[in-house]
């Protein structure tokens, strides 16, 4: 059984009462909503209308005043929440630009078997390959399968993985790890599966992917970002 990689490169304005029958004895808000506009228009009508003879309680008039002034608070809060938020997204794609040729690591380097499918992976080789080997093993850090290198220039590289151990016997499903040791024939590295260099960065939805290996991750699956 042999195995091929390949490189991979709310508010409203003023209310407007509109009657609904000929007897103008029920109006509905169209609107919905009443913004502090609207409560300052009506509390100013009702000002404007009371009785000479019996005007309105001053505490009662203190009383929709400060109601006035907790809506235009809470408007106020509301809009700065808003660009609170905006700013923070707008931070949070900055970060990940700055990240683009930077190192990206996923925090593990498990790949998942199981029954009905036959995993591809990626690893990136910093230095040219000479000579070396794809190490698989079990949760045990039992070595199930050693993949031989050959040379290559350096760079990511996929390889394909048929679920086998060295005999060829199916593996069960289960997560693996993935590492490899390589020379460039005069000095020995280590790689493994989940740290690649953060090629480019795309933006799906709202939300940023950093391209690593041959897949897109999100920013939040990355754990460790660094030079």
């Amino acid at each position: 059984m042999s195995i091929d990689y390949s490189s991979t490169t709310n508010l409203t304005s003023t209310a407007n009462l509109t009657p609904t029958n000929k007897d103008n004895t029920i109006a509905t808000n169209p609107k919905s909503v009443l913004g502090k506009d609207d409560f300052m228009q009506l509390l100013l009508t009702e000002l404007q209308y009371q009785d000479p003879t019996d005007p309105m309680d001053s505490d009662k008039i203190l009383t929709q005043t400060s109601e006035l002034a907790t809506l235009e608070s809470a408007d106020n809060t509301n809009k700065a929440l808003e660009n609170l938020t905006k700013q923070l997204n707008s931070n949070s794609d900055l970060g990940a630009i700055s990240a683009i040729g930077k190192m990206g690591s996923l925090g593990t380097n498990n790949i998942t078997l199981s029954d009905d499918n036959n995993p591809t992976f990626d690893l990136y080789f910093k230095h040219d390959i000479q000579s070396g080997s794809v190490t698989i093993t079990d949760n045990q850090n039992n070595v199930v399968k050693t993949i031989t290198l050959t040379p290559q220039n350096s760079g990511t590289y996929s390889f394909n993985w048929d679920g086998t151990d060295e005999a060829g016997d199916r593996l069960p499903a289960g997560s693996y790890s993935i590492t490899s040791n390589y020379t460039d024939g005069q000095s020995s590295y280590k790689t493994a599966y989940g740290v690649y260099p953060i090629e480019s960065v795309k933006f799906d939805s709202g939300n940023a992917l950093l391209k690593m290996g041959s897949n897109y991750y999100p920013l939040d699956s990355v754990k460790e970002i660094y030079q």
